[in-house]
């Protein structure tokens, strides 16, 4: 038994229940040095009151003895938590005692005399279910704070498809001036601002409800009190497995000081002020106010710093001496392509306000992430004379979202290797998938969006086995027609387990889980597509999930010779793979092994 499965072992703890000393001694020796601690009882009422007090993770017992059985105990057992796992031990085997455990929920039976090795492979198979179940809780529980603090710090609303507020959180209520009565069951219109034109909310709604895609921009709004705010707004429709649109949910960040600012910056741009000092002061005015919250710097119009405020030298790490007369890009991060910088300074030239996010790299080599605006400053002949700028550094809202994407992979991954788990694969089968998954979507030709949600959703390909009795699931050698019935039914499990998800990772999970065991002939199952009529995400993690099972193996096979897996593919070219997805298999095959030997069993 391989080292890495008994290691499940030694984080649970196990009630024993025997009241044959002899017996009980044997797996006693045996257990404790297992598992993390081992609580006995020699009769069922003693064994309660230790499960009582300890609630251990398994319970393992005998049937006959002396005050309370087996089978009594299990009763009082279940009727305080329906999950433990009770393994009961007998030398009989009646068919009452089968439907009495039947009734109580016994998990698993195991006859006398003991087999060591078959107590052990149960406990391990209930063990590394726990972990799993544990450290899915921990990570949701992780996952939820997270959520938490974005609906802390962002304004968040939802909307049906006639544009009527079905949800706002606290910060959208607040800064919106309205009561949450009044907002819920309201048009969205309530807070627009009358300056807006009609025009960007048609373009917007043809966006998000049309083409049914995702809309990003600021927006100009309007309080119940008659105030102007302004928000950076993300406005994402909501799919359907099908592809229908279920609601609107809108995330939003306040940016009233950086649009206001920008607002007096252009009035003033459009003065003619013939009084030198007048233009002076005012400046100063004004430079003051932008210095107190905002990152600012000012170019000239080669691309050049000739100011730069505090704030810019206390995130850039660089002196004023070294920034002053540099490029408007040393603070470049590498991942951000020189050509935006060059794209920006040429709309700023033109006469254009720029404006979006950068990611910039310090002089100590610190990331950090703002949004910023290009404007640019014309003389009173509107002739651009220099560029100025300002930033808000979002630094930690990146991180946030960094940090909930990276949860969120490792809470699917974890869910993919529960099903694994119970077949007794490996966590690194998914992992595999995974990987090969993404490197046949880029070669595809999908999009960079598509091959990342094709990498993390493809772990949960077999969730559906959480569903397959353990007698079929890991059974040796072939299974008959009607197991093989059973079976097949993994892939429905699985999309029914996730189809109502609203996530779009979990979405495309629960088409993943459907469609990867159709075939490009039509001879696959459930639903016996062919062709293109099966998702490209299926038929993308096929190849993935053949090629790594055919290497591995199995409860029911041996692994595969190498030479053998490569016949197999070049004989179910355009039978159960699609002929593309074969070619380039074949055409990068060396990328393929590569991820194989990284991730190894």
């Amino acid at each position: 038994m391989a080292y890495k499965d008994m290691d499940y072992l030694k984080y649970i703890t196990v009630l024993y229940v025997e009241d044959d000393l002899e017996i009980q001694d044997e797996i006693v020796k045996l257990l404790s040095r297992l598992v993390k601690e081992i609580f006995v009882a020699n009769n069922g009422q003693d064994g309660f009151e230790l499960y009582q007090k300890h609630n251990p993770d398994i319970v393992v017992s005998d049937i006959t003895m002396p005050i309370l059985n087996g089978i009594e105990m299990s009763k009082l057992i279940r009727k305080e938590n329906q999950n433990v796992p009770i393994v009961i031990t007998s030398a009989h085997n009646s068919s009452e005692f089968f439907i009495n455990a039947i009734e109580i929920g016994i998990s698993r039976f195991i006859l006398k005399p003991l087999n060591m090795k078959d107590l052990i492979t149960v406990l391990i198979e209930f063990s590394s279910n726990l972990i799993n179940k544990k450290d899915n809780e921990k990570l949701t529980n992780v996952l939820e704070q997270y959520k938490s603090i974005v609906d802390e710090t962002s304004l968040v609303s939802k909307t049906d498809l006639r544009g009527i507020i079905t949800y706002v959180n606290k910060p959208f209520i607040e800064i919106s001036g309205y009561t949450k009565e009044e907002l819920l069951g309201a048009n969205h219109n309530i807070i627009r601002h009358p300056d807006s034109p009609n025009e960007l909310f048609k373009f917007i709604w043809n966006t998000i409800k049309i083409k049914k895609q995702a809309w990003e921009g600021i927006l100009k709004n309007r309080n119940k009190n008659g105030e102007t705010y302004y928000v950076k707004s993300f406005i994402k429709p909501i799919l359907d497995v099908d592809g229908n649109i279920i609601e609107f949910i809108a995330i939003r960040n306040d940016i009233t000081s950086v649009e206001k600012t920008r607002e007096i910056l252009q009035k003033q741009s459009s003065y003619k002020i013939s009084n030198l000092s007048e233009a002076l002061n005012n400046l100063e005015q004004y430079e003051q106010i932008m210095n107190i919250n905002n990152i600012v710097s000012k170019y000239d119009l080669d691309g050049n710093i000739t100011y730069v405020n505090d704030k810019f030298i206390e995130i850039s790490d660089y002196s004023k001496n070294e920034l002053m007369g540099s490029p408007l890009n040393i603070t470049r991060h590498e991942d951000t392509p020189s050509s935006v910088y060059d794209e920006l300074f040429e709309t700023v030239l033109n006469g254009n306000i720029w404006k979006g996010t950068l990611k910039n790299k310090s002089k100590s080599g610190k990331t950090y992430h703002v949004n910023v605006i290009f404007s640019p400053i014309f003389d009173k002949n509107n002739n651009v004379i220099e560029v100025f700028s300002i930033r808000n550094d979002i630094t930690s809202i990146v991180k946030l979202h960094e940090e909930l994407e990276s949860t969120q992979r490792e809470i699917i991954y974890r869910m993919g290797e529960i099903g694994e788990t119970r077949s007794r694969e490996t966590g690194n089968h998914v992992k595999r998938v995974a990987f090969y998954s993404k490197l046949l979507a880029k070669y595809y030709g999908l999009s960079k969006e598509d091959c990342n949600t094709l990498f993390i959703a493809s772990p949960m390909h077999d969730i559906g086995k959480v569903g397959i009795p353990d007698e079929v699931l890991n059974k040796p050698g072939k299974l008959t027609a009607n197991e093989w019935d059973i079976m097949r039914t993994h892939s429905q499990i699985g999309y029914n387990i996730l189809k109502s998800s609203k996530r779009e990772i979990l979405k495309s999970a629960a088409i993943i889980s459907l469609h990867h065991h159709e075939k490009w002939d039509g001879k696959g199952y459930p639903r016996g597509l062919s062709g293109e009529d099966i998702h490209v995400f299926g038929r993308i993690t096929a190849v993935a999930d053949v090629f790594d099972a055919l290497g591995s193996d199995r409860c029911y096979k041996k692994a595969w010779e190498f030479d053998k897996i490569i016949e197999f593919f070049h004989a179910q070219r355009g039978k159960h793979f699609e002929p593309k997805l074969v070619d380039i298999f074949f055409e990068h095959l060396d990328e393929f092994l590569k991820i194989r030997d990284k991730f190894q069993d």
